[in-house]
C-alpha cells in the first residue's frame, strides 16, 4: 500500500529552508517493505528549518551543519532520527496507525491533513465477517452516515446501503462502487425497492459478490460533495472505494485463509406460529363454519389434512379391495387426531447445518524493479437450505513494474464464476384490486414453513393450484440454475516527467455475464396445474386452462398437454473505461503549497437482455419440446411474449479539475469542477450535459504556533471543515430516453382469425429530461483528545435534492398519458458522530471502543405525481409531500362489527367492510402516516480487547426510527393448508367479542359466497395500524475470538504465522418491538428466493509463509 501511496502523495509533506551547510550529504529514502524508492519524503535537519524532499529516485542532498541529526518523515510510515553518513541508504517501517492519514479517492491519494471532505476509512481486516460472501454486508455500522440494511441474505442479493439516506424518489439511491479505481458497473439496474422482492433477478443485483473478501485491503467512504464531486453526475449517493492487495518487495509471501462456516436451522420458538394442535382446533371452526366439506374440497384448489382425508375416503383400492380410508366417525377421528399431534417442524425438513467452506490462496512477492498478487479462491456452500447450493471460483492479479525510474506500468485483472441453486419462483404480483400481495407457485422454504399449517406430513402429496403438491417434490422438480461470470482487466501507467508532475492514464474492460435457467419439469405442481382438469367444476375454475373465444360453444382445454417449462433469462454487461490524469503539486520554501489535478474519463456500458419460455419441455424424455398451437394462440390473444430482447447503451465523458490550496497545512482550500455528458438524457445541450462543481475548505487548528501551549496534550489535533457541492445522477436507465421508443404489439379483436400487427409508442422522447442533482453543505470537526487516546469526529449536514425524475400525469400531448419528467424534490439533513477511544493500553493488554452514531431524516417538498393507495400502505411505502421519501401509511380502522368482520374508513369518512378502493389516486390524505421505512437512526458499539496474542471482538448495531408492515396474514379465505399465528388465539368467535378484541372472525362459507368483496375488508385489516411494529433493534451482530500462534513455534519451518479464528454473527436481537414476534426486523419476507441473514458460526484459519 505504501508504495502506492508514495507515487501519488510526491511533494506534499517536504519543508524546504535555506541551510547555512558545514557539509554536503547525499542519501536515499526506501521502503522497507519492497524497498522502492520513496517520493517526496520529508529531510530535515534536526532543531532547523533547514531541509530537503526525496526526488523520484529517493535521493536527497541536504548540507547538514557538523555534529547534527537527520530527521526523516513520510505519511503513513514511522519517521526516523539518524546520524548522518554519505551515501546513507535510511529504510522507512509502515506505520499502520497513520495510514489513515491518507485519503483514497480512486483516482488519487490525498494527504488526510489536506483533505477537505467527510471521509472514513475502514480496513478489511477490523471489518470483514466470515461466512458472508458479499463484502459489502461488512459495512453495516462501520462508517457513521452509513445505513445497510439486510433486506435479503441470499448469496448474490445486495443489501439496501444508504450513504446519508435516500437521494432519490424513484432512482435507486445506490453509492457508487469504485474498485482499484475504476468505476464497477451492475450488470443489472435494480431499484432498492425491488431488492427486497425476492424476484430471481435479485440473485446477481450485488455489484461486487465476485471479490474475494481476503482480496480486501480496505474501503474508502466519500460521504460529502466534496469528497465525491470528482465522480460528478455519478456520485449523488455518495462513492464506496475497494482497494484491493498489492504486492511488496522481497521475500516471496504465501498465505492461506481457510473459513468453515455452519448456519442455524431456524426454530419455532422464535416465531409466533401455532403447534399443530391448535391449528386442528380452528380447522375443527373452518369444518362447522361449512369450509371443508368434501365437495367443496376436493373440487378446490388447495387442500391439507382434510382434503387429504376425503380424498382416502373416495379412493378405491383394487388390491384390499376397500377404500383407503373408511368413512366412519372413528376412522376420521382418527385420521385427524394423528394430524393433530404430527407437529411437522419444517425448518428441519427443509434446513440443514451444512457447512460452508471458502478457501483462499495468495502469493505475493516482488523485487525492486517489480511487484506482484496473484490469489484464487473457491467458495463450496451446500446450502442453508434444499435447492440453494453454491460454488464460487475467483481469480485475481495485481503486478506493477518500473520501466524507468520514473515510469510505471500497471497491470490488474480479475475473474469469478458462480454457479448457483434457487428455488423455482415467479415474479411478485400485487392485485391492487382487492388489496392482496401474492406470487403463485411460490415455494421458497423460509416462506413455507412460516406459512405451512404444520399438521401436514412432510411425505404425503396435498393439492395446490387443482394439481398434487409435495413440498420436497416440488424443490426437485422446479429450480434454477445460474451461472454467473464476472471478469477485469484494468491497465494503468504513471509517468513523471518531473518530481512534481505525475501523468496517469488507466483503461478497463468489464465483462459479466449471468444465465438463469428455470427448469419446470413435468412432475412438477405448477406443470401439473396447466392441464388439471379433473372434473367439470375444475376445469371451468382452473385459471390456467385456455377457452378458445373462436368458439363459442368451447370447453377450457389445457395448453401444456405433455412437460413443463424451460424458461432462461439471459443478461450481459460490457463496459469499458479510459481515464487520463495529470497531477502537478509544488511546495514552495515560505510553506505555501498547491496540488492541481485535471484529467478525463470517458465511459462505455452496454447491456443485452434475453428472456425465452420454452413451452412443453419434457425434461424425462431427452429435453424433447412438445408444443400445441394452442398455447402460442392464447399468447397472441393475450398479448403476451414467449422470448423478449432488448440492449442497452449507454456513454458517458467528462473532464474535470481540481485544485488544493495549502498554507503551512493549517489552512486548506479545495475547489473542483466537472463537465459531464450521457446519452441517456434528452438531446438538449443543457439537458444531456452538466457541471458539477465543489468548493470546501478546512482549518487545521493543531498546526497553529498556540495550539500545543493552549491545550497541552489535553487536545492533540483539532481539524474544522466546511464544504458546499452541486452533484448529480442521470437517474435510472429504464427511465430516461433521449429518442422515441416503439414497440410492436397485438391490437385486440373478436376472432384470432383477424389479428394483425401494430406499431405503439412506447414513450416519446425526452428532449428537455435532465439529470437529477443535489446541493450539500456540511460542516465538520475531528478532535484528538489525550495524545489522541480519545479521538472523535463530527459532522452535520443539509441537501436539497431536486429535478427528480419520476412519472407524471399529462393531457396526453404527443400520444403519452403518463411521462417521466423531472417532477420533484426532496430535502434532507442528519448529523453524524464517531468516538473512538483507547481505553488502557498496557504491555501485554489493551481495550479500544468505537462508538458509531447517525441521524438522517429526509423530506418531500415537491411531487408531480400521485401514488395509489395500495403503494403507500404496502411494505415498502412510498412518498407524499411533506412526508419522508419513504412512509408508510394505514389505513384508518373502525373495529369489527357484529359478525367480528373488519370495518374501515374511506377517503370520505364512511365506515365499510367492501367499498375500498386500493387504486385511488385522488385523494389518499384520509391515511395514517405511520413512519419512514428507512431507519433515521444507525450506528453501532464495538470493543475489542487484546491481551498478548488473543483478540477479542464484541459488535452490537443498532437502528431506530423506522416502522414495519406485519407478515400479512389475515385473509377472508383459508385453506387447511395454511399455517395461522398466535393472533388467531384473540379471534372474535361469538357476539360481543368486537367490545374486546380487533382479531376478525374466521368468515363461515355461506357469508363470503354471497359478498366475496368482504375479502377487501380482510385484506384491507392487514394494512390497518395493528399490523404496524417499530423497527428499533439492538442486535449482537459478531462476537469473535482470535489467537496469534507464536512464531517462535514455526521458527524452523517455512511458516511464518498461524492464527485461528472463531467468530458468531448475527446472534440474537437484545432489543427489538414484541409485535415482531420473531419476523427480523430488516428482512421482508417476500418468498422467491429472498430468506434472511442466518445466526451462523465461523471458524478461520490463516496460515502464512
Amino acid at each position: 500500500m505504501v508504495k502506492r501511496f508514495s507515487s501519488t502523495l510526491a511533494g506534499l509533506i517536504l519543508c524546504v529552508g535555506t541551510s547555512f551547510a558545514q557539509g554536503k550529504i547525499s542519501g536515499k529514502v526506501v521502503s522497507q517493505d519492497d524497498g522502492e524508492p520513496i517520493i517526496g519524503a520529508s529531510v530535515m535537519v534536526q532543531g532547523t528549518k533547514m531541509g530537503t524532499v526525496t526526488d523520484v529516485n529517493g535521493n536527497f542532498t541536504l548540507d547538514v551543519p557538523a555534529g547534527k541529526k537527520l530527521v526523516i518523515s513520510y505519511i503513513g510510515m514511522t519517521p526516523q532520527t539518524v546520524t548522518m553518513r554519505q551515501g546513507m541508504t535510511i529504510k522507512l517501517a509502515s506505520d499502520n496507525k497513520t495510514l489513515n492519514e491518507v485519503v483514497v479517492t480512486g483516482m488519487s491519494n490525498v494527504d488526510r491533513r489536506m483533505f477537505t471532505g467527510a471521509t472514513a476509512q475502514v480496513k478489511a481486516d477490523d471489518a470483514l465477517i466470515g461466512g458472508l460472501g458479499d463484502i459489502s454486508r461488512s459495512l453495516e455500522g462501520r462508517v457513521a452516515g452509513v445505513s445497510v440494511q439486510n433486506v435479503s441474505g441470499t448469496f448474490g442479493t445486495a443489501p439496501k446501503i444508504r450513504v446519508r439516506g435516500a437521494t432519490s424518489i424513484y432512482g435507486n439511491s445506490k453509492p457508487l462502487w469504485v474498485v482499484d479505481g475504476v468505476v464497477q458497473e451492475d450488470i443489472t439496474d435494480i431499484s432498492a425497492d425491488a431488492l427486497s422482492s425476492g424476484d430471481a433477478e435479485t440473485l446477481i443485483s450485488s455489484a461486487i459478490s465476485g471479490l474475494n473478501s481476503d482480496d480486501i485491503e480496505s474501503f474508502q467512504i466519500l460521504k460529502d460533495g466534496s469528497a465525491t464531486s470528482i465522480y460528478g453526475a455519478r456520485a449523488m449517493a455518495g462513492v464506496i472505494v475497494v482497494t484491493t492487495k498489492k504486492g511488496r518487495a522481497g521475500q516471496a509471501h504465501i498465505n492461506y485463509t481457510g473459513e468453515f462456516t455452519t448456519r442455524m436451522i431456524p426454530s419455532y420458538s422464535q416465531f409466533n406460529i401455532l403447534n399443530s394442535q391448535e391449528q386442528m382446533g380452528i380447522y375443527q371452526e373452518m369444518a362447522d363454519k361449512g369450509w371443508l366439506n368434501v365437495s367443496d374440497v376436493l373440487n378446490g384448489s388447495d387442500y391439507g389434512v382434510y382434503g387429504d382425508m376425503w380424498h382416502r375416503i373416495n379412493t378405491y383400492d383394487a388390491k384390499t379391495g376397500q377404500f383407503q380410508l373408511a368413512n366412519t366417525d372413528e376412522a376420521r377421528n382418527a385420521f385427524l387426531q394423528t394430524a393433530e399431534w404430527r407437529n411437522t417442524n419444517w425448518f428441519k425438513e427443509l434446513f440443514s447445518n451444512s457447512v460452508m467452506q471458502n478457501h483462499s490462496l495468495s502469493m505475493s512477492g516482488g523485487t525492486k524493479k517489480s511487484n506482484y498478487y496473484v490469489s484464487m479462491s473457491f467458495m463450496d456452500d451446500p446450502g442453508w437450505y434444499k435447492e440453494s447450493q453454491m460454488k464460487r471460483y475467483t481469480a485475481n492479479f495485481n503486478a506493477s513494474h518500473h520501466i524507468l525510474d520514473n515510469l510505471t506500468f500497471t497491470l490488474l485483472g480479475s475473474a469469478s464464476y458462480r454457479k448457483q441453486k434457487a428455488p423455482g419462483t415467479l415474479s411478485q404480483d400485487v392485485d391492487a384490486v382487492t388489496g392482496q400481495v401474492k406470487r403463485d407457485f411460490d415455494i421458497n422454504p423460509y416462506s413455507y414453513a412460516l406459512n405451512t399449517s404444520r399438521t401436514l406430513d412432510p411425505d404425503t402429496y396435498y393439492q395446490a393450484n387443482y394439481a398434487p403438491f409435495n413440498i420436497l417434490n416440488e424443490l426437485e422438480n422446479n429450480n434454477i440454475d445460474m451461472n454467473v461470470v464476472n471478469t477485469k482487466f484494468q491497465g494503468e501507467i504513471a509517468y513523471n516527467p518531473i518530481s512534481d508532475l505525475r501523468l496517469h492514464i488507466v483503461g478497463a474492460v468489464q465483462y459479466d455475464k449471468s444465465s438463469q435457467e428455470n427448469n419446470i419439469t413435468e412432475n412438477s405442481n405448477q406443470a401439473q396445474a396447466y392441464r388439471a382438469m379433473g372434473n367439470s367444476i375444475i376445469r371451468d375454475n382452473n385459471k390456467y386452462l385456455y377457452t378458445d373465444p373462436d368458439y363459442a360453444y368451447a370447453l377450457p382445454i389445457t395448453v401444456l398437454p405433455q412437460g413443463g417449462f424451460y424458461q432462461r433469462t439471459d443478461l450481459s454487461k460490457t463496459s469499458w473505461d479510459v481515464r487520463g490524469t495529470a497531477d502537478y503539486h509544488h511546495r514552495f520554501a515560505s510553506g505555501h503549497f498547491i496540488d492541481v489535478l485535471g484529467g478525463f474519463d470517458v465511459s462505455n456500458v452496454d447491456r443485452n437482455r434475453s428472456w425465452f419460455n420454452g413451452v412443453g419441455m419434457q425434461f424425462a424424455r431427452g429435453e424433447v419440446p412438445f408444443w400445441v398451437y394452442e398455447f402460442f394462440k392464447k399468447a397472441q390473444e393475450q398479448n403476451t411474449d414467449y422470448y423478449t430482447l432488448s440492449h442497452t447503451h449507454n456513454r458517458t465523458a467528462a473532464f474535470f479539475g481540481t485544485a488544493t490550496y495549502s498554507y503551512k497545512e493549517r489552512y486548506n482550500l479545495t475547489g473542483t469542477y466537472r463537465y459531464e455528458g450521457t446519452n441517456r438524457l434528452g438531446r438538449a445541450r443543457s439537458a444531456r450535459w452538466l457541471p458539477t462543481w465543489n468548493i470546501s475548505g478546512s482549518w487545521n487548528a493543531d498546526q497553529e504556533p498556540w495550539f500545543y501551549g493552549t491545550f497541552g496534550k489535553a487536545l492533540t489535533h483539532a481539524t474544522l471543515r466546511a464544504s458546499y457541492s452541486l452533484t448529480a445522477d442521470p437517474g435510472p436507465a429504464t427511465y430516461t430516453n433521449s429518442t422515441v421508443i416503439l414497440k410492436s404489439y397485438n391490437p385486440y379483436r373478436i376472432f384470432s382469425s383477424d389479428r394483425e400487427s401494430g406499431i405503439q409508442i412506447d414513450q416519446i422522447a425526452n428532449a428537455d429530461l435532465t439529470y437529477e442533482k443535489k446541493h450539500e453543505l456540511n460542516f465538520g470537526v475531528d478532535l484528538g483528545f489525550l495524545n489522541n487516546r480519545i479521538n472523535a469526529t463530527f459532522d452535520i449536514f443539509w441537501r436539497n435534492n431536486y429535478d427528480l425524475i419520476g412519472p407524471t400525469a399529462t393531457q396526453g400531448v404527443g400520444g403519452e398519458i403518463v411521462r417521466y419528467a423531472n417532477m420533484a424534490s426532496m430535502k434532507s439533513k442528519g448529523q453524524e458522530f464517531s468516538l473512538q477511544t483507547q481505553n488502557f493500553k498496557l504491555r501485554d493488554f489493551s481495550w479500544t471502543t468505537n462508538l458509531i452514531f447517525s441521524h438522517v431524516t429526509t423530506e418531500v417538498t415537491k411531487l408531480m405525481s400521485r401514488a395509489r393507495t395500495m403503494d403507500l400502505i404496502s411494505q415498502n411505502g412510498f412518498a407524499m409531500v411533506g412526508r419522508p421519501y419513504r412512509a408508510l401509511y394505514s389505513i384508518p380502522y373502525a373495529g369489527l362489527d357484529e359478525h367480528g368482520i373488519p370495518q374501515l374508513y374511506t377517503s370520505d369518512g364512511e365506515k365499510t367492510s367492501t367499498d375500498l378502493d386500493f387504486q385511488n389516486r385522488d385523494n389518499n390524505s384520509y391515511l395514517i402516516y405511520e413512519g419512514p421505512t428507512d431507519p433515521t437512526i444507525t450506528g453501532s458499539l464495538g470493543n475489542e480487547f487484546r491481551y498478548k496474542n488473543w483478540r477479542l471482538n464484541i459488535f452490537v448495531t443498532y437502528n431506530f426510527g423506522n416502522v414495519i408492515r406485519l407478515d400479512p396474514v389475515f385473509r377472508a379465505k383459508y385453506s387447511d393448508l395454511t399455517a395461522m399465528t398466535k393472533e388467531y388465539r384473540n379471534r372474535f368467535m361469538l357476539p360481543g367479542d368486537e367490545n374486546t378484541t380487533t382479531i376478525p372472525a374466521i368468515l363461515d362459507y355461506r357469508t363470503y359466497q354471497d359478498n366475496k368483496k368482504f375479502r377487501y375488508a380482510y385484506n384491507a385489516y392487514n394494512y390497518t395500524h395493528d399490523r404496524i411494529a417499530k423497527g428499533d433493534f439492538i442486535r449482537m451482530k459478531d462476537i469473535s475470538l482470535s489467537y496469534d500462534f507464536p512464531k517462535a513455534w514455526f521458527a524452523s519451518t517455512p511458516i511464518s504465522d498461524i492464527s485461528l479464528k472463531l467468530q458468531a454473527t448475527n446472534l440474537f436481537l437484545i432489543y427489538a418491538d414484541k409485535k415482531l414476534q420473531g419476523q427480523d426486523p430488516e428482512f421482508i419476507n417476500a418468498g422467491g428466493v429472498a430468506a434472511p441473514v442466518p445466526r451462523q458460526y465461523t471458524v478461520t484459519l490463516k496460515v502464512g509463509m
